[in-house]
């Protein structure tokens, strides 16, 4: 098994800062340049798992990189150039304090918040009668806080965003309306490999006071996909999806027993286990791009990341 990597500490010439999210490590040089660095580092339930997963974020950076791209026309995005299989490079944005969620179908947590009774999630009301995995008529956005480092991401609605003053409102409209677009353009391109862009979320920030989009878009992370030719039999069958997601993660922790609440463990994970992570990962990048993952490895990956950072900067 390759050796994953699960965090970096670099100094670069003109660094400002260094630091270090759940699953990425951002150096700032100067005061507008951002180099990304996608670890193989895996969370779920706002909590990092202790094992790295190999190729993960090789896998997370070249789709990101690919739908980055792919959506420039859309909204201007941070991204300027991936100079290593697990960098992305760009320009500094101030984030908005809170990640657009959007959903087409009632899934995941927010099936288990109706499942509890629950019929208003994130201000919206959800029609009675709903199954797990059903379509809505039109996609939904259910907004989360952005949270500290540690802390969980909480639900918000539209409402309380503007009455805290969190997004000013012709700025938060914007950001709805690129939100919708984004996703359509994401089912668009999904439907296209045969799969259903099911949920995903999305961060912006503002760039010389101009939304842009930041971070990653459309990954498994950050995304959830079900195969488009067995969805309705299933759904018929009231069987599970069979989804291209960290879902499965998030089931496999549940059925031990971990939620990342107060006093629960993470089970332990195998080195089989682990492989079957990584595998899955790849098998979502084949699917969504069209494209035969390249398995690129190294005698010395965080040198190999390093050298590629350092040789762009001096460009």
């Amino acid at each position: 098994m390759s050796k994953a990597i699960t965090g970096t500490q670099f100094k670069f010439e003109g660094q400002t800062n260094h630091y270090v999210g759940k699953v990425r490590d951002v150096y700032s040089i100067g005061q507008d340049i951002l180099a990304m660095v996608v670890t193989d580092k895996i969370s779920a339930f706002d909590v990092i798992l202790p094992k790295g997963i190999p190729f993960k974020g090789q896998v997370l950076n070249q789709i990101a990189a690919k739908f980055l791209d792919a959506t420039s026309d859309i909204v201007p995005n941070w991204k300027t150039a991936s100079p290593d299989p697990m960098v992305t490079v760009g320009y500094r944005c101030e984030p908005f304090p809170v990640e657009m969620i959007v959903r087409g179908y009632l899934t995941g947590s927010a099936w288990r918040t109706y499942q509890s009774g629950q019929r208003t999630i994130c201000g919206v009301q959800i029609p009675e009668g709903m199954r797990n995995n059903q379509k809505f008529e039109t996609p939904i956005i259910t907004p989360t806080t952005k949270a500290e480092q540690g802390l969980h991401d909480e639900d918000i609605s539209k409402e309380e965003i503007l009455e805290r003053g969190l997004i000013s409102k012709e700025d938060y409209e914007l950001l709805e309306k690129y939100t919708l677009a984004l996703f359509e353009r994401g089912m668009q391109m999904a439907a296209e490999k045969g799969l259903i862009l099911v949920d995903t979320k999305y961060e912006f920030g503002k760039r010389n006071g101009v939304i842009t989009l930041i971070d990653e878009i459309h990954t498994p992370d950050s995304s959830r996909y079900f195969y488009a030719d067995e969805y309705q039999e299933r759904f018929e069958k009231d069987m599970p999806q069979k989804q291209l997601s960290k879902e499965f993660v998030r089931e496999w922790l549940m059925e031990n027993g971990f939620q990342g609440k107060e006093g629960q463990a993470v089970p332990h994970m195998s080195d089989e286990w682990v492989n079957q992570i990584s595998e899955r990962y790849i098998e979502l990048f084949e699917t969504i791009t069209g494209e035969k993952f390249v398995r690129v490895q190294s005698s010395d990956v965080e040198n190999r990341i390093k050298k590629s950072i350092e040789d762009f900067l001096k460009k």
